[in-house]
């Protein structure tokens, strides 16, 4: 697979769609697919003839999360790997891993997740950070960080606070429990459900794109802002909290005790 195993098509619009496209490891992300994510975010925001953007994920599931190799690739580096999470590029908020997540808000027509099979971890977060989510009843959602002694930290903090009171936030970020789309759609992580949700998106999205492009892209922005805080203080807290557990004893605890099926051992 091109490009990283992140498919486009139609990126001329009026619907684009993009897929995760890594389906024999259940669209599990590298750090190449996430700059691709990037790089396509931002290319569909510059298409003026885009109306709607469509997400999806090859073979029956949208994402596991952060592929395990990254993060083992990444505990060989942590030093650098915390110093690039505190140093956004020029000019944004958001650091590189925050952007996949964030950059559908960057693009002015609206975005859409079609969430099968399952959706964790960075998976959810990635379309968390888009405007709608249409999910089967029987998909399987996790804010999975917290399984590894981890907080999410890719975007979440500018996504998660429209959707659900702060007690269920909680309860999600701390436990990682695994929603079925039925009760994700009721705590508000998910916008409508569907047994195809693919072919409801792309209705959506055609129902969308028949819209003034003007009025959606209006009522995008009105909306963010409504929802809007202070991005780079919330963004910057992310990273500087996920910095401080990566790599320390209890986080490594719950690496091995998960690795090794066993009941941690915290300090």
């Amino acid at each position: 697979m091109s490009q990283h195993h992140v498919r486009v098509v139609g990126p001329s619009g009026p619907v684009a769609e993009v897929w995760l496209a890594r389906p024999d490891k259940k669209n599990a992300l590298t750090l190449e697919m996430l700059d691709r994510l990037v790089e396509v975010g931002r290319e569909l925001a510059a298409a003026p003839g885009v109306r709607a953007v469509i997400l999806a994920g090859e073979g029956g599931d949208f994402s596991a999360g952060l592929d395990t190799g990254v993060l083992a690739a990444m505990a060989g580096k942590l030093d650098a790997v915390k110093a690039e999470m505190l140093a956004p590029p020029d000019g944004s908020a958001a650091n590189r891993f925050q952007l996949p997540a964030t950059i559908w808000s960057e693009v002015p027509a609206p975005v859409i997740a079609a969430l099968d099979g399952v959706c964790f971890g960075a998976g959810l977060q990635i379309a968390l950070g888009t405007d709608f989510r249409i999910a089967r009843p029987d998909s399987r959602l996790s804010i999975m960080e917290g399984k590894w002694g981890l907080i999410p930290d890719m975007g979440i903090s500018q996504s998660l606070p429209r959707l659900v009171r702060a007690d269920r936030a909680k309860e999600l970020v701390m436990t990682a429990r695994v929603l079925k789309g039925a009760e994700a759609q009721g705590m508000g992580l998910v916008t409508r459900l569907s047994d195809d949700p693919l072919t409801e998106a792309r209705a959506f999205a055609e129902a969308l794109a028949a819209r003034s492009p003007d009025a959606l892209r209006a009522a995008k922005r009105l909306v963010d802002r409504m929802y809007q805080g202070d991005a780079e203080q919330e963004l910057r807290l992310e990273a500087e909290l996920q910095a401080g557990l990566m790599g320390s004893p209890n986080q490594l605890e719950a690496v091995m005790a998960n690795l090794q099926n066993r009941s941690p051992s915290y300090q």
